[in-house]
């Protein structure tokens, strides 16, 4: 008699540090068993460092395992297979978890599977939502891509050609010195629900790709030039970065949806929480005859879950990674992962 396939996902390849337990039935049916993180948070004016963040993951990763299995109510001699984040992302907090990840594999005689953030997003995106073929718009702090399926990889249409958008917003929330917690992206968002008054800036769409770092020396000099003059408020500031980031991204997937046919869309990564975003790429979506696909904070933001899930669909095909290949990399592109799991 068939049995149910169980993974253990593992994802700290930022200031998140993430364990992600899932089940797949034999009818391929999945359920989320447990999905627990935590997030190293700096004070305000400060991004976080990659050496610092390793050691927040080393602090609370043996801890969180335990929780999850916990919560999901398993041992781990049900566990299948550890899943956990190959790359991209930052060099030290990364290797900090795949080092946890390979003991456990030791420990626990459980084979290993390196997957791609990227990959992960989507892959929890498309369980979650139920959408058949988007075109996906990946946008976090280390990452901006219009993505689409095709022969079996997922090809990147459109990307940002310098900083990433969470990277932008972000860095302006230090420049402003708000709160990184919850995360400058959200206090960016709730700031930007206050502001009155819209100011120009540059607008860098090349083609398919983009360019945020321009924009974000732009607005800095705005903001120490204008924020004393007291001629406009953060809130502006921020209503204003929003708005043209985000028509920006939603110019470019449109030119997707238009190339490959599609009238679905699909949002992925921790920016895609934002409801600013959502609303904004749901009206084109909507003008198109087409349907916008999204998750809430839990699947969005950076989370085991999203390894775990991924990471079974590649070991259900047949994908393990020997010990030898389970070094990390900080650029790993999504167009390199061979999609065996799909049509």
């Amino acid at each position: 008699m068939a049995r149910s396939t169980i993974a253990l996902g593992m994802e700290g390849s930022a200031n998140k540090i993430g364990i992600g337990i899932m089940e797949h039935a034999p009818s391929g049916e999945a359920r989320v068993l447990a999905n627990v993180r935590r997030t190293y948070i700096t004070p305000p004016g400060q991004g976080f460092l990659p050496k610092d963040t390793a050691a927040h993951h080393q602090e609370h990763v043996i801890q969180l395992v335990r929780a999850a299995l916990s919560e999901a109510g398993i041992k781990p001699t049900q566990v299948d297979c550890i899943c956990f984040t190959k790359g991209p992302g930052m060099g030290a907090p990364l290797t900090s978890v795949a080092v946890v990840a390979r003991t456990l594999s030791l420990l626990w005689n459980k084979p290993l599977v390196g997957v791609n953030h990227c990959i992960g997003h989507i892959e929890m995106g498309r369980m979650i939502t139920s959408a058949q073929n988007p075109v996906i718009l990946y946008v976090s702090g280390g990452n901006t891509q219009v993505i689409a399926y095709s022969e079996r990889r997922y090809h990147i249409f459109g990307e940002t050609i310098d900083i990433a958008v969470g990277n932008c917003l972000d860095r302006f929330a230090r420049i402003v010195n708000l709160p990184n917690d919850p995360s400058p992206g959200y206090n960016i968002e709730q700031a930007a629900k206050r502001g009155s008054q819209y100011i120009e800036l540059p607008y860098a769409v090349k083609g398919m790709d983009v360019s945020f770092s321009g924009i974000l020396a732009y607005i800095e000099t705005i903001a120490n030039e204008q924020l004393s003059a007291g001629t406009c408020t953060v809130e502006d500031l921020c209503f204003s970065l929003q708005e043209t980031l985000f028509a920006m991204l939603v110019e470019t997937t449109e030119r997707a949806m238009a190339h490959v046919g599609s009238t679905e869309v699909m949002i992925v990564g921790g920016v895609g929480c934002n409801e600013r975003l959502q609303e904004m790429m749901g009206k084109m979506v909507k003008q198109r005859g087409g349907h916008l696909f999204a998750t809430d904070e839990r699947f969005c933001i950076d989370n085991g879950l999203m390894i775990a899930q991924a990471g079974l669909l590649m070991f259900k095909t047949g994908h393990v990674t020997p010990l030898e290949e389970t070094w990390c990399t900080q650029r790993f592109r999504t167009d390199e992962v061979l999609v065996t799991w799909r049509d």
